[in-house]
Parts: structure tokens; sequence; C-alpha cells
């Protein structure tokens, strides 16, 4: 039975955000600085640049195509936000409340990026992240079929009647298993190694030989679960290159929680 997944992080909170304030740029702003204007309205050459980039950062290619296009998305929305101004729609109590959270989230955005900038992750350190993780996982991998009951007398029933032959383990998992993701496939779990699983179940399943289902149920924080060994190979991990962005990731993820952190413990909240 896997471990549970890791909980949502606080920084999914705070994705980037763009604040395009109607007629921020002033009709004074001109030359080689202004991309458009619409009814005298200047749209600054730096905001097409802005998201330009962040474009890019998506993977798009920087290109003439994309800055017209993005010079055209930023003339429809000056041209709307103008209309929505005239109306006085700026001044209503929910777009009020829309524009201060979306200054907040930008404010937000600005500290945890600089937060990133002085504290960059070093090679070294992903790599040995990388080593870390590559050692923990051992040199095997095992799939198994489990079936997962709340308790111990209905798991003794089960595997009796599997080791009677009465029943088979498949179907036995499949009427019988709580545990919903495998159920389907006769309690077949992808191939995996010892270290994804809780313990118990580990202990347990690198004990058998392939084909072999465990003599007494075990217990893990999941419930009783009877287990069979389906087979067996040497675990080949994945190169350092191809999984150094997901450590990348995890490294930033976990300053950024620490920024936050850091900030809400001397913040008086009430």
């Amino acid at each position: 039975m896997r471990k549970p997944a890791m909980t949502a992080l606080l920084a999914a909170a705070f994705a980037a955000a763009t604040l395009l304030t109607p007629g921020a740029a002033t009709a004074q702003g001109g030359g080689a600085g202004t991309a458009a204007r619409v009814n005298g309205v200047a749209i600054p050459q730096s905001r097409v640049d802005l998201l330009v980039r962040q474009q890019v950062g998506r993977g798009a290619p920087d290109n003439a195509e994309l800055r017209a296009r993005v010079r055209d998305e930023l003339i429809s929305i000056e041209a709307v936000s103008q209309e929505a101004v005239r109306r006085g729609l700026e001044m209503t109590p929910d777009v009020q409340a829309q524009i201060e959270f979306a200054r907040q989230q930008i404010l937000a955005q600005a500290y945890i990026s600089q937060a990133l900038q002085k504290n960059p992750v070093g090679e070294a350190t992903l790599k040995a992240e990388y080593d870390k993780i590559r050692s923990s996982l051992g040199d095997r991998e095992y799939r198994v079929r489990h079936i997962l009951v709340k308790s111990e007398s209905d798991a003794k029933d089960l595997l009796a009647q599997i080791t009677a032959r009465k029943l088979t383990f498949e179907k036995a998992a499949a009427d019988r298993s709580e545990d919903q993701g495998s159920r389907a496939q006769g309690g077949l779990l992808d191939w995996t190694s010892p270290a994804n699983l809780v313990k118990p179940f580990a202990d347990a399943m690198v004990k058998l030989k392939k084909g072999q289902t465990v003599a007494a149920p075990v217990q893990s924080p999941f419930g009783w679960h009877i287990i069979r060994l389906e087979d067996e190979r040497p675990l080949t991990p994945p190169p350092f290159e191809e999984v150094r962005a997901q450590l990348a990731q995890r490294f930033q993820q976990q300053s950024i929680e620490k920024a936050i952190a850091e900030v809400r413990a001397k913040a008086k909240v009430e």
C-alpha cells in the first residue's frame, strides 16, 4: 500500500498574476516606449515585453507572431477596461475587492521571487539529493497483488479461502478489497520499490518469492492486507539529468514554504 501523497504546497496559492489596471499608462508616454495608443492612452512597450517574457517562460517562442498577438490582446484589454471605467464599474465593491486581491497576489509573488533569488539551489545540492533518493529506493522493484480489508478476522477468512482454492485471489480482491484503486485489476499494483510503500507492507513483500502469498495477513495503518508477489526485477532509476528539473522544483517549493512561514510567524493574526 502506497504512502499518503504529499499535501498541496502553500506555494500553489501564489501563482504568478498580472494586473493590468485600466488606463494605467498615461497619454504622455510615447516614442519607442509605446506599443500602441487606445483613445489617447498609451500601452507601454514594457507591458508587451512583460507578457512576452511570461509566455516564453511557459515554452512559447519569442517571435514577431507572439509579440503581435500580445499587443493585440493588450489593445482589446485597454479598450474594454476603458469602457468599464466609463460605466463606473471600477467603483463597484466586487471589482474593488478583486483589484485589491490581485494587487496582494502580485506583491506576494514579488516577495517570493526575491526570496528564491536570494537562495538559489546549487548543482551539488541537487546531485546529493538525487544520490540520497536513489540509495533509498534500493536495487529492486516489485509488482504485487493485495487485498485490503478492515478487520483481521475478515483477512484470515479470505486468506483461508484463497489457500484452499475456494476463491481466487483476483476474485477476492475484486469483490472484497477496500482499495478502490486496485480492486478492478484484481488487486494488482504498479511496479514499485519498497521505499514507496508503508513499512509493514514492504517488509512482508520483500520476503516473498515469485507467486507466493503471505502466510498471515499483514497489518498497516490502512487495515489488513493479503499480499501476493507477482514478479520482481532490477530497479533502473532515471538518470540525474532526466529528473534534475523535478528536484530543482522540489527545493524551490521548500524555499517558498519557508519564506511564507517566516513571514506568517511575525504576523499578528486575530
